[in-house]
């Protein structure tokens, strides 16, 4: 009983230590502090341009760049563990940027893995989708939601991960369901695998290289 109570202890904290990165990712962002940025991540934390904490504070210099005044809004945020010292996580985040005179709100879903080392809980990698990006005159309507003043407007992605969301248009209101399963296993497996069984074996795809 000592050990389950502390393993389910460990679990909590993990969990609040988890979404605290969530939270300070998006005030250090806000705040442009690129330090406090940076060391939310595992130090050989990979980019497309080299790899560790410098190479990641160059990307952020460079894309933070592109607007001013920022306010990220986080809300939803769903933790998956695959091992004790491995997790997944879907955060949901509404930004509002200020950007060359015009106001562009943004909802975006970032698909993050976590890793703790050495006791501490980092980002190992965040890969954003879109769901839209648009001025306040623009309303996100249509195909092409991401939308950035003096931009081409971009299809953000924001549902290729999940394979629930192709299959419940697929099947069409009223009709059966492809696959069945029991719906024991399904609330079982909804509950301790939630994240990998809304992308039901979806790889995540690579989206357009996003203002942040």
């Amino acid at each position: 009983m000592t050990g389950d109570v502390a393993a389910r202890l460990d679990r909590l904290e993990a969990a609040e230590a988890i979404r605290q990165l969530a939270f300070r990712y998006a005030l250090a962002v806000d705040m442009r502090d690129l330090d406090a940025l940076v060391a939310l991540y595992v130090a050989d934390v990979r980019t497309g341009s080299g790899s560790g904490r410098a190479a990641l504070r160059a990307v952020f210099d460079e894309s933070l760049r592109q607007f001013t005044t920022s306010a990220h809004l986080v809300s939803n945020h769903a933790i998956e563990f695959l091992e004790p010292d491995d997790a997944l996580g879907l955060v949901s985040c509404r930004i509002e940027h200020e950007v060359e005179g015009a106001w562009v709100t943004a909802v975006l879903l970032y698909h993050d893995r976590y890793q703790r080392r050495d006791g501490r809980w980092y980002f190992r990698g965040r890969v954003q989708q879109r769901l839209y990006a648009t001025a306040e005159a623009d309303p996100p309507v249509g195909p092409n939601k991401v939308r950035w003043p003096g931009r081409d407007a971009l299809d953000g992605h924001y549902h290729d991960a999940f394979a629930s969301w192709a299959r419940f248009w697929g099947e069409g209101q009223g009709a059966a369901p492809a696959e069945t399963e029991p719906p024991e296993q399904a609330a079982d497996e909804a509950s301790d695998r939630f994240i990998s069984r809304l992308r039901g074996g979806t790889s995540l795809p690579k989206p357009p290289r996003y203002i942040f």
